[in-house]
């Protein structure tokens, strides 16, 4: 194990030298991969420079044994490095476990209706303010990269992106159906319903992770509908990327030049490309590697929001909290943990 993050360390400072040299610095496509495998590396090398301290700190008190005036002292010392030794040991098992190489990205942020109408519509427009007001405790960016709304409010669909420090680190654990159980304000009868709708968060692909053939894409233009100001309506500024291999199509008019929602649009594409990607290799790692706290699959059903009880339950790992309307305010960090450490605990169980 020593020789690995022996290894490792040698890679960080070679990284580190990398960093500083001006060829790096000035392809920046290349310099922000360095910079999150710089990342990545940091916390590890990090605890083993202390744990090898504390090694060598041991060794200096084994010596002292042998003199009876430090004897005393050199065994009080030892208990106490030994207890440190025990908990960095732990840590850097935990570290040496193979990190998402996606932690680190920005996220392509997909809801979208499903069963229960209006309602659902509804729904999805709650759980993007979740997810915003979330965004915005943890200081990161969301923007608006697509919107369908819904005649009595909501969304029947809504895509955005979120820029931040670790982003799908915290949001990965979110895709998978969101079930709603409340009474509908147009519900006479105060009988509860129960709607749906899913998320996706894929994490953000960059140019340097998909190539994409110019020939494969097809660009149709339109004028924008909705809020915007005269230009998006007299303008055609929308935009429609079709990729016809595998007959994605995405639709984005929030910018306003045809050349910004192209951009974003081959933003979108590209993330979506690179997940197509992500679930083919985790295919082949097999069923039984798979994490049961990420399934992958968007149609299982993952969490419930039962407004007359004010309860949510996350269905993977069999958590409840009893703070409804805090969670719908972006108070989801207590499930983003719980989920986190239950997926620790099921990798540490299969590296054994």
């Amino acid at each position: 194990m020593l020789d690995k993050i022996e290894e490792l360390e040698r890679r960080f400072q070679e990284l580190e030298a990398l960093l500083s040299d001006p060829v790096t610095i000035n392809n920046q496509p290349e310099f922000r991969k360095l910079s999150r495998e710089h990342s990545d590396l940091s916390p590890l090398v990090a605890v083993y420079r202390r744990y090898r301290r504390v090694i060598e700190q041991i060794d200096e008190n084994k010596e002292m044994l042998a003199d009876p005036e430090m004897k005393d002292m050199a065994e009080e010392e030892l208990k106490s490095l030994s207890e440190e030794e025990e908990r960095l040991d732990g840590e850097i098992k935990l570290l040496l476990l193979p990190k998402d190489p996606n932690d680190s990205r920005n996220v392509i942020l997909e809801i979208r209706a499903g069963t229960g109408g209006d309602e659902s519509a509804l729904f999805s427009g709650d759980l993007f303010r979740m997810y915003s007001r979330f965004a915005e405790k943890n200081r990161w960016r969301v923007e608006m990269l697509s919107a369908s709304e819904s005649e009595r409010g909501g969304y029947k669909e809504v895509i955005a992106s979120i820029e931040g420090t670790d982003v799908f680190a915290k949001l990965k654990y979110e895709s998978g159906t969101h079930r709603v159980q409340r009474v509908p304000e147009t519900e006479q009868q105060g009988r509860v319903h129960t709607s749906a709708a899913s998320v996706v968060v894929l994490p953000e692909a960059e140019e340097v992770d998909v190539t994409i053939n110019p020939a494969d894409l097809e660009f149709q233009t339109a004028r924008s509908s909705g809020a915007g100001g005269q230009n998006v309506n007299k303008v055609e500024t929308k935009v429609q990327l079709t990729h016809k291999p595998t007959g994605i199509v995405i639709t984005c008019q929030v910018e306003r030049s045809q050349h910004a929602n192209r951009e974003r649009a081959l933003q979108m594409l590209r993330s979506k490309l690179y997940e197509m990607e992500v679930e083919k290799q985790n295919a082949e790692v097999g069923a039984s590697r798979r994490s049961q706290v990420r399934s992958g699959d968007r149609s299982e059903k993952i969490r419930t929001y039962n407004y007359p009880q004010s309860r949510v339950t996350d269905h993977r790992i069999g958590f409840t909290q009893h703070n409804l309307p805090a969670i719908m305010n972006g108070e989801v960090d207590e499930f983003i943990n719980q989920l986190k450490i239950a997926e620790t605990a099921e990798r540490l169980t299969d590296a054994k």
